[in-house]
C-alpha cells in the first residue's frame, strides 16, 4: 500500500501542490493513481479533496489555484480589521471567501465518493475529541472547511452536533495518522510538508510575554513542533525506503499561513522549485516505488 500524506500551512500549501505536479509531470498519470490513500490536514486537506474527487484535478492546476484564490481567501475588509481589532476579538476572516473557493473548486460530492479515499483531521472542540473524516456522507465542501479552521484565522464549523476547528491543532503533520490507520502495513509513506518555520522566537523578547503577546506565536509554535514530532517518531518506526519526508525550510519565503501576496506566492513557489532541485534523487526513488 502506498500513502500519500500533506501538511496543514495556509497558502503555504502551494509548495506540495507544486512538488505533486513535478510527480505527475515525470510520471505522466495522475496522483491518485499511484497511491491507496491520500491524508489531510487544513490545507493539505483541501489538496487531498482535489487529487481524489470523482474528476480528479490536476495537481498543476491545485497549485494555480492558488495563486489565484490565496488572495481572496486571506483578504481582510476594513470593516473586518477593526471590529476583529486585528484578529484580536474575533477571527482574522471571513470564511466566505474560503467556502466560495471550496465550493468552486471540490464541487458537490461526498468523502465516500473518492477514489483514492482520504482521511482528513478536525479538532471537536465541544466534544473535546480528534475527529477523522474519511469515507462517510461528509461532504468535501464541509471537510476540507472543517480541517481547515484555524483557530483565530477562521470562524469554527458546525457539523452535526460537532464543533469543528484545524486539524492542526494535534496533527498539522497527518503522517503518523496515516500509518496508524492502515495499521503499519504499507509499502511507502510520502510525507509532504509547507516548509518549516525558521523564525527565532528570542528569549529577550518573549520573556516577559503574556496571553495577548502569545496569542499569535503559540498557534505556530504548536503546529510547528508537532509535525517535527511526527517525523521525528516515522523515522524510527519505518526504514528509509519505505518513508519519505519531503520539507523545505523556508529561508525566503514567509512562514506566516496567511501572507497571500504577489511577492509571497512567488517566493513559496521558488522555494518549492529548489526543494525539488535538492532532492530530486529522492523523487525518482519515490517514483520507482509507485
Amino acid at each position: 500500500m502506498n500513502v500519500l500524506a500533506i501538511d496543514g500551512g495556509g497558502i503555504r500549501g502551494l509548495i506540495p501542490a507544486i512538488v505533486l505536479a513535478e510527480f505527475e509531470s515525470r510520471t505522466g498519470r495522475r496522483i491518485g493513481e499511484l497511491v491507496d490513500l491520500i491524508a489531510g490536514t487544513s490545507t493539505g486537506s483541501i489538496i487531498a479533496c482535489a487529487l481524489a474527487r470523482p474528476d480528479p484535478m490536476p495537481a498543476q492546476r491545485i497549485a494555480e489555484l492558488y495563486e489565484i484564490e490565496g488572495p481572496r481567501i486571506f483578504d481582510r475588509s476594513l470593516i473586518k480589521k477593526i471590529t476583529s481589532v486585528g484578529g484580536l476579538v474575533d477571527e482574522r476572516y471571513d470564511s466566505a471567501g474560503l467556502v466560495d473557493a471550496l465550493t468552486r473548486w471540490l464541487g458537490p460530492g461526498r468523502l465516500a465518493d473518492l477514489d483514492p479515499p482520504v482521511l482528513l483531521t478536525a479538532y471537536d472542540i465541544q466534544a473535546r475529541r480528534a475527529l477523522f473524516l474519511g469515507s462517510s456522507d461528509v461532504t468535501m465542501i464541509d471537510a476540507a472547511h472543517a480541517s481547515s479552521a484555524a483557530p483565530s484565522y477562521f470562524e469554527p464549523v458546525r457539523i452535526g452536533d460537532a464543533t469543528l476547528v484545524d486539524g492542526g491543532v494535534f496533527a498539522t503533520n497527518p503522517a503518523v495518522c496515516a500509518y496508524a490507520q492502515v495499521g503499519g502495513q504499507l509499502d511507502l509513506l510520502l510525507s509532504l510538508g509547507t516548509g518549516e518555520h525558521t523564525r527565532p522566537l528570542p528569549y529577550d523578547e518573549v520573556r516577559d510575554w503574556g496571553q495577548l503577546e502569545w496569542a499569535r506565536p503559540i498557534l505556530d509554535v504548536v503546529f510547528d513542533g508537532v509535525s517535527d514530532a511526527v517525523d521525528y517518531q516515522l523515522q524510527r518506526v519505518l526504514d528509509p525506503e519505505r518513508y519519505f519526508r519531503l520539507q523545505v525550510e523556508l529561508t525566503l519565503a514567509s512562514d506566516h499561513l496567511d501572507d497571500a501576496s504577489e511577492e509571497n506566492l512567488a517566493k513559496l513557489s521558488d522555494q518549492a522549485r529548489d526543494l525539488i532541485a535538492s532532492r530530486s534523487a529522492d523523487l525518482d526513488a519515490v517514483l520507482a516505488k509507485l
